[in-house]
């Protein structure tokens, strides 16, 4: 049976274990759903998860570099359609001291290049807790350090967050980890320690880094005063020696502060020339985040947060790529040759294809809950300014849950900037996309 074959029959399958029975509970048969309750609280496993359609539309900026990267050889068009088809489904089984977590995502999507399939673990592990001091776990987990909501530079073990999605459940690595806490009185009032241990080989966290090697991380937690403090470290020959500290704590019951910071030796700065060549050198980087969070009285959150990339690439180096891909597109339409253009789509990784690749970034959001006594509806808006070149991207979205458990999200993302900016090369002009997701347990 093919990938995509037995992920449509997940997807399909999900969809009659969610919907059936319902209908079949409206016939003859009668159900107490009071028992049912009990019944559940009796067990000592669960599954949810949820079914998501969500189509998006792009509009294309042809004369873009990504577009003349991505699409050099195709006419698609001033627009492209995109219909994703997602089922999620997690669940859990205790059995004394012992927990079994999972987490799956299986995805069907349609494009202009016909369609694809991916059914993934995201999380799966066994967590043992025998005693509230201590608990043990191992497998795949995310683990999640850092207080910032759309950046961690912190999280020397997780992937890094979509800060245009900055909510949604990543995706994490195999690890062994344990917890340590101790609570006291007085000012301090917590202190919990937990070390990560992270292999890498040829199969097992492969996109972490060098394989062959087990990384070492921990983290040291204080509850001090009300306020969060983090003491991170990471090291290992898959990447190198890392440092970090966080902190969150409230000024006012509505309004909290926080930040990250974190120090990374021996990292491999990337700079690019006007030839498009590539060279790296190696030094010490600093990265960090300050933010802040505000509700005001009538049920509006701002969250600001600025982000300093060490690690990013300057504006001269993204210029430089730029105009690499317009001489080498350009070189194309003369002469067919599309080796240049090639060579620019393996100059992009790990550079102007990655996310958020520059210096300094500053983060906006403000959300609605309820205006206007709208009950289960939640405007907002998002806006990722990026400082070096002063493009950004301007994201609205409307949220609205007429049901338990369907939720419907409609959003647009309109990007602006110059010639030889981040957002202005883009791909896209604008996207705009709806999310149905309907929630099952």
């Amino acid at each position: 049976m093919s990938k995509a074959l037995f992920a449509l029959g997940v997807y399909v399958a999900g969809m009659l274990l969610t919907f059936l029975p319902p209908a079949f509970g409206q016939g003859e048969y009668e159900f107490d759903l009071a028992e049912i309750e009990k019944e559940i609280e009796k067990k000592s496993y669960y599954i949810g998860g949820f079914l998501e359609f969500r189509p998006v539309l792009f509009a294309l900026d042809r004369d873009s570099a990504f577009h003349k990267l991505r699409l050099f050889n195709q006419d698609e068009g001033s627009t492209l359609e995109e219909y994703n088809f997602g089922l999620r489904l997690e669940g859990g089984y205790q059995c004394g001291l012992a927990r079994l977590y999972f987490r799956t995502d299986s995805r069907i999507r349609y494009d202009y290049q016909g369609w694809d399939e991916d059914v993934d673990l995201q999380e799966g592990y066994l967590s043992l807790k025998p005693g509230p001091s201590f608990t043990l776990d191992a497998g795949k987990k995310v683990v999640q350090w850092g207080k910032g909501y759309a950046f961690n530079p912190v999280a020397f073990v997780s992937r890094p967050k979509d800060s245009d999605n900055p909510t949604e459940a990543l995706e994490g690595y195999y690890v062994v980890t344990a917890d340590f806490i101790k609570s006291f009185r007085g000012p301090l009032k917590t202190l919990a320690f937990t070390p990560v241990i992270l292999p890498v080989t040829e199969s097992i966290n492969d996109d972490f880094g060098q394989p062959d090697h087990i990384n070492f991380a921990a983290k040291l937690y204080l509850l001090l005063c009300d306020t969060d403090l983090d003491f991170l470290f990471f090291t290992g020959e898959s990447r190198t020696t890392s440092y970090g500290f966080d902190f969150a704590g409230n000024i006012k019951t509505n309004f909290e502060i926080h930040g990250e910071l974190a120090w990374i030796t021996d990292f491999d700065k990337k700079s690019i020339d006007s030839q498009g060549t590539l060279s790296t050198e190696e030094s010490d980087i600093l990265s960090f985040l300050f933010g802040i969070r505000y509700l005001t009285s009538n049920e509006i959150t701002f969250t600001v947060e600025y982000y300093h990339n060490g690690g990013g690439i300057d504006a001269d180096d993204a210029e430089n790529f730029f105009k690499f891909v317009d001489r080498a597109y350009d070189t194309f339409l003369d002469t067919g040759d599309s080796s240049q253009l090639d060579k620019a789509a393996r100059l992009s990784q790990g550079t102007m294809a990655t996310a958020k690749p520059m210096r300094d970034y500053l983060y906006f959001r403000a959300s609605w809950k309820e205006p206007f006594d709208i009950l289960y509806f939640t405007p907002a808006v998002t806006s990722i300014v990026n400082l070096t070149d002063q493009s950004l991207s301007i994201t609205p979205e409307l949220m609205y849950s007429p049901k338990t458990n369907l939720e419907l999200r409609l959003r647009g993302a309109f990007l602006a900037g110059g010639k030889n900016t981040e957002y202005g090369e883009k791909q896209n002009d604008y996207k705009v996309e709806l999310r149905i997701r309907y929630h099952f347990n």
